[in-house]
């Protein structure tokens, strides 16, 4: 399985994974979906579809962009591939196609329930695949990965990196929480493992680090990178809590949605993806994979 067609290459995981794979012995292929002939283009031994309409955080986007690219292209490539002589198609959805908010642990099995149009475009998208008998000698994997992030790229770690490299004190010290993260080497480890092991079967995995974190520690992380004395303080919880309703109000950054997004639990399991590889830990660290990452930008 050398003939490797990969869609949306000019995005981060996309140019990341093609170099990766590259490298090894693989051959790539770039498909652009807005090329009104990509449907001749798909020849090769597998497809890994990553093209798509990512999260709008400012909430400026059109609702029918998201289904329109994350969902109905996504069902036309599928098709292609159904009709096609290509033995694998591996999907990147996401983990927010299944939960906005997660309590205890995010299993492959838990019941779907997205509350932003980016997730409810990439369930729909699943939904199609999910619904799709698969002809004998086809996979097909549906990947849902958590936050992503790597040299280049801190995803959602902007305002954190920002505030330890201004020498602006955290607040939020009394807050305790776990996340999951991805990073962007132990994706590619990922998908090589996938393609390369025939025996792995067909479904939906989730990817993530092995370990969680909290922004504290995220924040004690991102200090010692940047050789900045860690300066979170553990304001207690109430006053926060008054503090970002007053933001609210006058639409100061502190403001409910900023704690929340940033004390909020996201732990996701990795135990199934490795189960199928037949691993016992992926080969970084999620602290590993972070430092990585926050190092790329100290002379940024």
């Amino acid at each position: 399985m050398n003939k490797i067609i990969i869609t949306g290459t000019s995005g981060f995981v996309g140019q990341n994974l093609s170099s990766y794979l590259s490298n090894l012995y693989f051959s790539i292929t770039s498909v652009s979906l807005r090329n009104l002939n990509w449907k001749s283009e798909i020849k090769g031994d597998a497809i890994i579809h990553l093209a798509g309409k990512a999260h709008d955080s400012k909430k400026t986007s059109v609702v029918s962009d998201y289904f329109e690219i994350n969902t109905n292209l996504t069902k036309d490539l599928f098709d292609a591939f159904l009709g096609s002589r290509i033995k694998v198609f591996i999907y990147f959805s996401s983990v927010k196609a299944v939960a906005d908010k997660v309590e205890e642990v995010l299993f492959e099995d838990v019941h779907a329930n997205p509350e932003t149009p980016y997730g409810q475009s990439k369930w729909s998208a699943e939904k199609y695949i999910l619904s799709k008998e698969i002809p004998e000698g086809k996979r097909v994997f549906i990947i849902r990965p958590c936050m992503i992030h790597g040299p280049g790229n801190k995803g959602n770690l902007n305002l954190l990196f920002n505030l330890v490299k201004k020498g602006i004190p955290y607040p939020l010290g009394s807050f305790h929480n776990e996340r999951s993260f991805l990073g962007i080497d132990n994706l590619n480890f990922l998908i090589k493992g996938i393609l390369e092991n025939k025996e792995i079967p067909s479904g939906v995995y989730n990817f993530a680090d092995d370990e969680v974190l909290s922004t504290n520690e995220l924040v004690r992380i991102i200090s010692t990178v940047l050789n900045k004395r860690d300066r979170s303080i553990p304001i207690p919880k109430g006053i926060i809590n008054g503090i970002a309703k007053v933001g609210d109000l006058i639409k100061f950054p502190l403001n409910s949605e900023t704690v929340q997004k940033l004390t909020e639990n996201y732990r996701v399991s990795n135990q199934k993806i490795k189960d199928a590889i037949g691993i016992d830990k992926l080969p970084n660290t999620a602290k590993e994979g972070l430092e990585r990452t926050i190092k790329s930008f100290v002379n940024k």
